[in-house]
């Protein structure tokens, strides 16, 4: 069995893209090709027409376990990707519907492989009822992790409609993966597949930077970790110190943002070795965890590769290929009672 253990992993499952399919929001007719379609108000794109990447690993559990093999990649925590949790649809019903949805799909697809797969629920930060569905996936679906986006209907993580849900994951000490939802400037992002590739590194730091200097850090002791190794928000590190120390208006933290940062958990896919490394210097390597971004095709495919390039010692490249996940998730959640 492989030991490494990749905690930022996505699926699509195909219950649930029949699903929208049946209610007009999903077009699967390019499903053969690797090709998904969906309402604008699923996916946050602006186009319906939007080509989204959807190969048969997104869907296909034996699919999923044999790249899992290739990439030797022994367990996986799999969220539902940005596209399918509605963070920007103004409609908190269909949000609300979409999520939990996808949330009972996703147990039963990672159900099918428990000793390999484990779901992270997700909550859908911003609306109304995050709480509540954060709760179900924890005690119903037996998740032992929640996921969450970095803004829903427009309310950042700091505003108030998810004081319930911070509250709740803090009371659980529950590890929660945060993924960007959107990206910033949209409007100046229309080609070159810049949302993904520029905006949202660009959206983690601003919604990590609204943590740790708007004082919400300060209420709930959260176990957060970062997608994409934080995005922008290591290299703000000294920044946002700066302007905590010298602005009033960003002083409503008790804690200096630099503490906050370096208290964060980072995934791995940042895709360069020298800012990995610089990472890893920086926050220590049990609060870094090993994170792919499966099977999008903007994905780390040689992840023990990746990690053991760093030039770490055994025990702190352990920590990062399984141990800290193995910490932070433990064993992989039960199948889900029928």
């Amino acid at each position: 069995m492989h030991t490494a253990f990749d905690i930022h992993a996505h699926a699509m499952p195909l219950p649930l893209l029949e699903r929208l399919a049946a209610r007009g929001l999903a077009d699967l007719a390019a499903l053969p090709e690797g090709v998904l379609r969906l309402d604008h108000r699923i996916s946050g794109l602006a186009d319906d027409r939007a080509p989204i990447p959807c190969p048969p690993e997104q869907y296909d559990t034996a699919a999923r376990l044999a790249r899992m093999d290739r990439e030797q990649v022994g367990r996986q925590a799999v969220s539902l990707p940005p596209f399918l949790t509605c963070a920007t649809a103004e409609d908190e019903a269909l949000a609300l519907d979409v999520v939990r949805a996808g949330n009972d799909a996703l147990a039963e697809f990672t159900a099918r492989a428990p000793d390999r797969l484990t779901a992270l629920g997700t909550a859908p930060a911003g609306f109304e009822g995050a709480a509540r569905e954060a709760a179900r996936c924890l005690d119903e679906l037996g998740t032992p992790g929640i996921a969450c986006g970095t803004q829903g209907r427009r309310r950042e993580l700091d505003h108030p409609v998810n004081e319930d849900l911070w509250a709740l994951l803090a009371a659980r000490r529950t590890f929660t993966f945060v993924h960007p939802s959107s990206a910033p400037g949209l409007d100046r992002m229309g080609d070159l597949w810049l949302p993904q590739l520029a905006g949202y590194p660009m959206e983690t730091a601003l919604a990590a930077s609204r943590l740790v200097l708007g004082g919400l850090l300060d209420r709930h002791e959260l176990t957060l970790c970062l997608a994409h190794g934080g995005g922008c928000l290591p290299s703000l590190r000294g920044r946002l110190t700066l302007g905590w120390e010298r602005k009033p208006q960003a002083r409503r933290s008790r804690v200096a943002p630099a503490e906050r940062i370096d208290a964060f958990y980072y995934d791995t896919a940042v895709f360069s070795a020298p800012l990995l490394r610089e990472l890893v210097d920086r926050v220590g390597a049990d609060h870094v965890l090993l994170g792919t971004d499966t099977p999008f095709d903007l994905a780390d495919t040689t992840p023990l590769a990746t990690v053991r390039a760093l030039g770490l010692g055994a025990r702190a490249t352990a920590s990062i290929l399984h141990g800290n996940a193995e910490r932070a998730l433990g064993a992989p959640a039960p199948a889900p009672a029928a």
